[in-house]
């Protein structure tokens, strides 16, 4: 083979090579995009602070025709940093409408009945018992003449803890009476504490409507969506 062909074939061979390789270009940084979320509206306000999701209404009909309902709107519940500074206390700012219905016609005559509105507060571990183990010792000492020297009452203590499983516990607001069909019960800003928790926490509100006549009392209650506070 000749100088030229060799010439050629290698001008072949490495314009494949340079095929084969890819193209890479750098783009320079274009610097964090603009938030694309939702933007507040002039004009209209936002959602309370806190502010949490309320559960499907309690609803139920009697046997005797009466059809009762029970349901929250407009909560909020916001975790406060405790007044004694614990670690294991826990304080709420809590807020919500809470309302009762009894429609139909049932057989029976109303004589009216309660709403009761609270919370319910699930804590992860409690912290019920906390102990204090103590001793008080005595010694002496003498000198190199054979006096007393010194005496010395040692002290020493001990702090056990001891955890217990969690557990729930329900605070009750209030419990309004009514004799009509429509009661109603409004909460703005009520402050609940608990202590004695040192795990996570939760928190939700509950209503109770209670519908009364002569011979029964029908109830039906409502639960608010847990948040972890």
């Amino acid at each position: 083979m000749g100088a030229t062909a060799k010439t050629l074939s290698f001008a072949a061979v490495m314009g494949l090579l340079w095929c084969g390789v890819p193209t890479v270009s750098a783009q320079p940084d274009s610097g964090p995009q603009p938030d694309v979320g939702v933007q507040p509206v002039a004009g209209v306000a936002g959602p309370p602070d806190g502010a949490v999701l309320s559960g499907p209404p309690g609803t139920v009909v009697t046997p005797d025709g009466w059809e009762l309902t029970v349901a929250g709107r407009g909560e909020s519940q916001v975790a406060v940093s405790p007044l004694t500074t614990a670690l294991s206390s826990r304080e709420y700012l809590v807020a919500g409408t809470f309302t009762g219905s009894v429609k139909g016609s049932g057989s029976t005559e109303l004589s009216g009945g309660t709403l009761e509105v609270g919370y319910q507060i699930g804590c992860g571990i409690s912290l019920n018992v906390v102990k204090l183990n103590g001793s008080v010792g005595f010694s002496q000492s003498l000198n190199a003449v054979g006096l007393l020297d010194q005496t010395r009452f040692p002290v020493t203590a001990q702090i056990e803890v001891f955890p217990q499983p969690g557990e729930v516990i329900t605070v009750q607001l209030t419990q309004k009476s009514f004799s009509g069909t429509d009661p109603r019960v409004t909460v703005k800003d009520a402050h609940i504490k608990i202590d004695g928790c040192i795990g996570q926490s939760f928190l939700r509100s509950y209503a109770v409507l209670t519908s009364s006549t002569d011979t029964a009392d029908d109830i039906v209650a409502y639960y608010g969506v847990a948040k972890a506070v």
